[in-house]
């Protein structure tokens, strides 16, 4: 039975607050029509994200859903910024109700 769902790639950035302009500059830069962004909180190898303080000690997660290609240059594009700041991103290929 064929799908009616579209298929992407569901690509998660959680980094440093304080990257939220150039993220949104590269996405930008790549075409990107859409993304969601969102305060996160929590731990990992750079320490505890609580965001207690607006702009300092804080995270967000972006997330956007896009071709595979786009996310290999996004990807590519996202690992200059890990030497100075907390950051990681994944990606997931994903189907559903977008375009």
């Amino acid at each position: 039975m064929p799908s009616s769902l579209t298929q992407g790639v569901l690509v998660t950035i959680i980094g440093e607050a304080v990257l939220q302009d150039r993220l949104i500059h590269l996405l930008t830069k790549l075409g990107v029509s859409g993304y969601t962004i969102i305060p996160a909180q929590g731990a990992g190898s750079h320490g505890r994200r609580m965001g207690d303080m607006a702009g300092y000690n804080t995270n967000i997660e972006l997330k956007t859903i896009v071709a595979p290609e786009t996310s290999d240059q996004l990807l590519e594009d996202l690992k200059p910024l890990q030497s100075n700041h907390a950051l990681i991103a994944f990606r997931q290929a994903v189907e559903g109700l977008f375009d």
